[in-house]
């Protein structure tokens, strides 16, 4: 078994961590602090691709597997996990709509997608809906060449800034999963409206918002997939998102334990450098060690989703358990070793603490994760 990069996977990390290093780094505590939206930045990214990671080549994108994805996630979430964690939901939106959707279709989304000259968002959780996803209440009733669709969607990242949304709703009132399809969805529709944008303890670089219909009509041709397909396509990208999220978790955590390594050999206390102390040494080596343990597992399990093996769900479920609650904790860690310099936000520690938080709630929270894994354990 082979667990090093290929010459083209080296290639894409570097590029990504280029492009970090120069475009989102140095603007990342701003974004955070004013709440901006770094809509330049991120279409600068879509020319290097990134904004169609794994759309295939025939449509615009650049066609890689979940392996280069994470990499690309990881590499951009060193800068800012928030910005990061943004453009992979606008890649699982355009994905859903390449994969699934008809030829026109593509062909009328995609290319805007692909630049990010339009963003997308992803919109399946509902206010009494989360963890329980299938139980999603907002309704598609089919009126001449038009679905109707009445509801609302929470938490949306890019609600009421981006252009599209991929849109889960209850198309069959009789069944659960099986009733539900999956619509795209343009922001001026008549009938689609958002709410107020939301405060958040981090991913300030992202607005996020409810998105509500009141009788939004949408034409069939919309639909992706068939009636129906709309729960199938969706837990299809979980599995993505779940690695990708991950990726940002290591990429963050990284980040902070790079910093803590420079601030504990600069910092002296009791005349010596806070690195001489064995206390200190035995901290980084447990956060060095559970980091780079819970990235071996990321990677093992984005082979997987990328090759579709028949236990990809349970490998996504442990690698996004692992790697978003390490990654807390190592930025938890890092922030103590800082003191209480790390508690100010001219020390990135902090801004990481709360954007890494919610890596732990979305795409399924930790709870939902252990109950995928345990499922696979127990099921005949």
């Amino acid at each position: 078994m082979n667990f090093e990069l290929t010459e083209e996977q080296s290639a894409i990390k570097d590029m990504a961590t280029r492009f970090t290093a120069e475009e989102i780094t140095p603007y990342a505590a701003e974004w955070d602090e004013n709440k901006t939206f770094p809509r330049e930045t991120l279409q600068k990214a879509a020319e290097l691709g990134f904004g169609s990671i794994y759309v295939s080549e025939d449509h615009g994108g650049i066609g890689l597997s979940r392996v280069e994805a994470a990499l690309i996630m990881e590499a951009m979430a060193y800068g800012c996990p928030s910005t990061s964690a943004f453009i992979s939901i606008h890649n699982m939106a355009t994905w859903m709509i390449d994969s699934f959707g008809s030829d026109s279709l593509r062909e009328r989304y995609v290319p805007d997608l692909s630049s990010m000259n339009k963003i997308s968002s992803y919109c399946l959780t509902e206010p009494s809906a989360g963890s329980d996803a299938a139980s999603l209440k907002t309704k598609a009733e089919l009126d001449g060449d038009h679905y109707v669709l009445n509801g609302g969607k929470a938490f949306i990242s890019g609600g009421g800034v981006n252009e599209v949304y991929v849109v889960m709703a209850r198309t069959d009132q009789g069944s659960k999963a099986g009733g539900i399809s999956c619509f795209v969805i343009d922001k001026d529709t008549e009938g689609l409206s958002f709410g107020a944008q939301e405060r958040k303890l981090g991913w300030h670089s992202q607005p996020t918002a409810a998105v509500l219909f009141d009788n939004c009509r949408v034409p069939k041709s919309n639909m992706v997939g068939e009636p129906g397909d709309g729960f199938k396509i969706a837990m299809k990208g979980l599995d993505g998102g779940r690695i990708n999220i991950g990726a940002c978790s290591l990429g963050g955590a990284q980040r902070c334990l790079d910093d803590a390594v420079n601030y504990v050999k600069e910092r002296r206390q009791f005349g010596q450098r806070i690195a001489d102390f064995q206390n200190t040494q035995f901290m980084l080596a447990e956060m060095k060690t559970n980091l780079e343990a819970a990235r071996a597992l990321l990677y093992i399990a984005a082979d997987k989703v990328s090759r579709q093996t028949i236990d990809k769900t349970q490998w996504a479920a442990m690698a996004k358990l692992l790697t978003t609650e390490t990654g807390s904790k190592v930025v938890n860690d890092a922030l103590q070793l800082h003191g209480g310099y790390g508690f100010l936000m001219d020390f990135p520690a902090e801004r990481f603490l709360r954007d890494l938080r919610v890596h732990e709630i979305l795409e399924g929270t930790s709870q939902i994760m252990k109950y995928v894994i345990g499922r696979e354990l127990v099921s005949e």
